[in-house]
Order: C-alpha cells, then structure tokens, then sequence
C-alpha cells in the first residue's frame, strides 16, 4: 500500500514551486481584482517558495513531521489573500498527518482543508479557489481507494470545478476568464499527482484570457503576522478588519501564529487591530491598483446589484443574473460583505437595491466607504423586496444610466407595500389589541387590521384580500406577493384565485421569498 514520506512532501513542495513559477506569468493575467489579488500567481509562488525553503533548511524524519514544517513555512510566508488559503490548504494536510497517510488520510485531510480554508475567509465568494476546494472536498470525501487514485480523483474534480467558476461569479464570466486562485491551486494538486504517479498532469483551460491594465493606487493591501493572540479573539479582530476594508483572512499555522491579510484604506488602523490583541510582525504593505473596468461584449459601464432577506429571493434574483447579497433575517451586513457584494459588479456604476430600511441605511454606509471610492455607487432605497422586484422589472441596461436610475427609483418609491405578519406577543395597535399567533396585516409600515388566530390558510387569504382591496382602492395593475418560509403550501394559489374573482383587470406575479419575518409581501404597481 503506497504511503506519503517525507521525501514525497519535500518533493510535491519542490513541484510545486516549479508549477506556480512556469504558470504565474498566465495566473497573473487572469486576475479579475478585486475578485482575486492582483498577482495571484506570484502570491501564491512566494507562499509555497518560502515554505519549499523551509522544508529544506529542516530534515523530518516522517511524512507528518514534513506537513508541520511545510505549513509554519506557508502561513509565514503567505502573500495575498491567495497566498494565505494556500497556506491553509498545507496546514488542513498537516493537521490530519497521523498514522499512514494514505488513500483515506488524504480524502479526510482535504476536507478537513476545506473547513480551514473557508473558516479562515471573512467572507468567502462563490467562484473562488475556495468553492473548488470545496468540491475538491466532497468529490473525495470517504474515499478508501490508494493513495494515487484519491489524489488523481481531487486533481480532476479541481480541475471541472475550476471551469464553472465563471458561471458562478459575474465578473468571472463577463471577463470569460476562469478564478486565478483556482488555477494555482489545480496545479498544486496536479504536482501531488505527478510526486505519486510519476506521470505529472497538464490540465488545459480553454477560456480566453485577459490582462487589464491598471491606473492608480487606489487602496492597499496590509499583510502581518501575529503572535500571542488568544483564539477567543479572532472573531473580533475579523469584525474588527472587515469594518476597515475587505478580503479579510485571518489563517493560523496551528503553533500559535497567525497570518492576517486585509485590502482597506487606512494602513495604520489595519495595524493597530492587530496591535490590541497581539504581536505584529513581519508587516508588509503593498499597492493595490484599480483595475481598468471589464468591458466585454457591447462595453458593460454598470451594474445592478441587490441585497435582501431570504435565500429563495436570492435565488430568484440570481437566476436572472443579478449579483446578490443574501442576509439572513434580522441581521445587517457588514461593510465587507457590502463591499464584496459591489466588487462582484463590472463597470464604473453600481446601483444597489437594499429589499428593507435597515439594507438600504448598510448600503449607504458601504457606498460612502474608502474602500468604494473607486466606483459610482448609487442606492436607491426600498423598504420592501416588492419595491426591488418593481426597480428591476423597469431596469434598462440600453438607457443612459442617470435615465435608467431614475425610472427604478421611481417604480420603487410608486410601489405600495403590504404584508401579512404573526404577532409574536401581545401588543397595542392603531386598530385594536393584537394577542399572540393573530394575523397582523400593514400597509406601508401601519396596522391596518388583525384577523384572530389561528393562522390557517383561510385566515390568511381573507386577511391578505382585505389588506390588497385597500391598497387597490387608489389604482393599480400589477400586484406581486411574495410568501415567507411560514406561508402553508396552497395559500398563494387560493390568494391568486381569490383576487381573479375580486379583480379580474389585474395581473399577479407571486414567488417564494423565503423569508421569515413575513408571511406575505404584496405589492401594487
């Protein structure tokens, strides 16, 4: 049965080293920053070239003794956010080098790289290196075959993996490049494969490659790492960082230190969080440059993006090829998921749809940020999803963009919002007493009826034709409801009869938002 050695690490490190340095020049190119560091290849090559070096300055004795060294060598060497998950991916090996490591050590050992990896990202991004980690992850997990097989399995699952990337992020896919990270780390995995078969792998990718030029400094990136921090911490320190800027990582190499990368505007406030909890050492800054806009196709200058509440809102957005930043209920996103939902936008101008008051007052916060100053951020408030699904429905990317702005913000503001609510505890209302489990029913924000409990589909049909005839009563055409994670299975059919029989001259959409806070959403335009 074929079991990694030492010399097997200090060889797949050395192989490594080779494959990052013949393909960085390419890696580089197919940056889409902010999406990745605007080096990644080179990020990555200094990583694990610090770590090779490492390794050979050392003589282990065993395989797991190899991983230790090779993993305090990356995390302390980790450049760039690329370069930190890399490192991380090393140590989620060397945390599971016990006994023979073998086909089943190395499926346990990628997965448990995964979780590193991941838990190490502030805010991690679909189409990254760590959604191919990801399925690198699940392709292998509770594999019992050799050795050889498993990491030839992980190598070609990375490498289908890392062809979706661009359906899976937008400015991967209006760039038609694949994610940099994830090329570097299918070629890290493709040397493991050549140490163990002997036979190295050349994966092809298809996609065209574009380099972008760059302009001007615009923000930097603050790398350190930190000792003498208790783990208790880290989750302050990561608030602490995202509230500065964003591509927050805060990666431990298991013996105590930890390597901290964040993109902001303020240098020395980057520092400082370190410097209340920790250590700072080994600080280095570097330029971060804004990228020339990505103009593929007819020359995309904007972009709508959407932040709500709800997961199959989210979804319904999406599919329509909207960025979105779905939040879970009663949470406000935070400055780094805001600023990672705008740098998930081509072109200069980004208009933000916020589906409540508490999304818009964060995306206003986002919007005047340092780390947004490159772009024209315009956000046009909504304190309902209905009012971004009425923005949407009028969105012409073929308009001039003041025009276009204009109309989405004056369907939000003419778009009359209702909902139908449990009363979670007695409460006094313009309309009477409302005990616990009655409907509560409002029109823009104001009780306007309350229906006795229980919430039965009955209740909830004739409480929500109540609360639409009222909104009706002043005109419209349109009404779209949209029904909460609480709604029963039939309610929004029997509401879509009901209001064919009351009114028959208008037109209903409805959808499932997933929300929790509400039972149902009505709009009327």
């Amino acid at each position: 049965m074929r079991v990694l050695d030492a010399a097997a690490v200090s060889a797949w490190a050395a192989g490594c080293v080779r494959s990052l340095a013949s393909l960085r020049p390419a890696i580089d190119e197919i940056n889409v920053y902010p999406v990745a560091d605007s080096d990644t290849g080179s990020n990555m090559l200094f990583t694990m070239t610090g770590a090779a070096h490492e390794l050979s300055e050392a003589t282990p004795e065993t395989a797991a003794e190899a991983l230790k060294i090779l993993a305090r060598g990356a995390v302390a060497s980790a450049k760039g956010n690329s370069g930190v998950i890399l490192s991380q991916v090393v140590r989620g090996l060397a945390d599971r080098a016990e006994g023979d490591l073998d086909g089943p050590w190395l499926a346990d050992a990628l997965g448990h790289a995964d979780e590193v990896a991941t838990g190490a990202v502030s805010r991690p991004v679909a189409g990254t290196i760590l959604t191919v980690l990801h399925a690198v992850a699940l392709a292998v997990r509770g594999d019992t075959r050799t050795l050889d097989e498993v990491a030839e399995a992980a190598a070609k699952e990375a490498a289908h993996a890392l062809e979706k990337t661009p359906e899976q992020l937008p400015a991967l896919a209006r760039a038609g490049v694949v994610d940099a990270g994830a090329r570097g780390l299918v070629a890290v995995l493709d040397a493991l494969v050549g140490v163990l078969t002997g036979a190295p792998v050349e994966q092809e990718h298809p996609l065209e490659v574009h380099a972008h030029a760059h302009d001007e400094v615009y923000a930097w990136e603050v790398m350190y790492l930190l000792d003498g921090v208790d783990e208790a911490s880290l989750p302050t320190l990561r608030k602490e960082l995202s509230g500065l800027g964003d591509s927050v990582t805060v990666a431990g190499d298991g013996s105590g230190s930890h390597a901290v990368h964040v993109h902001c505007a303020d240098i020395g406030a980057a520092i400082e969080a370190g410097l209340a909890l920790g250590r700072p050492r080994r600080i280095r800054v570097e330029p971060l440059l804004t990228p020339t806009p990505i103009e593929p196709g007819g020359g995309i200058d904007r972009t709508v993006v959407a932040v709500v509440h709800g997961g199959a809102l989210a979804e319904l957005l999406r599919a329509e090829s909207i960025p979105v930043l779905a939040v879970p209920e009663g949470a406000t996103p935070s400055v780094e998921d805001m600023i990672g939902l705008l740098n998930e936008a081509a072109g200069q101008q980004v208009t933000v749809l916020p589906g409540s008051v508490a999304l818009t007052a964060a995306a206003d916060t986002a919007a005047g940020h340092a780390m947004a100053a490159d772009r024209d951020v315009v956000v046009i408030p909504c304190a309902s999803p209905v009012q971004v699904l009425a923005a949407l429905a009028v969105h012409d990317a073929g308009r001039r963009t003041n025009d276009d702005v204009v109309a989405m913000a004056e369907a939000a503001a003419a778009t009359r919002r209702g909902e139908l609510r449990i009363a979670q505890e007695e409460s006094l209302t313009w309309v009477g007493r409302a005990q616990s489990g009655d409907v509560v029913g409002l029109v823009d924000d104001e009780v306007v009826l309350i229906e006795p409990a229980p919430a039965s589909e009955t209740n909830l049909v004739a409480a929500a034709m109540k609360v639409l005839n009222r909104m009706l009563a002043l005109g419209g055409e349109l009404v779209t409801v949209l029904s909460g994670a609480a709604a029963p299975p039939g309610v929004a059919e029997e509401l879509a009869e009901q209001l064919r029989v009351e009114h028959p001259e208008v037109e209903l959409t409805s959808y499932a938002s997933g929300q929790t806070g509400a039972v149902l959403l009505m709009g009327v335009e």
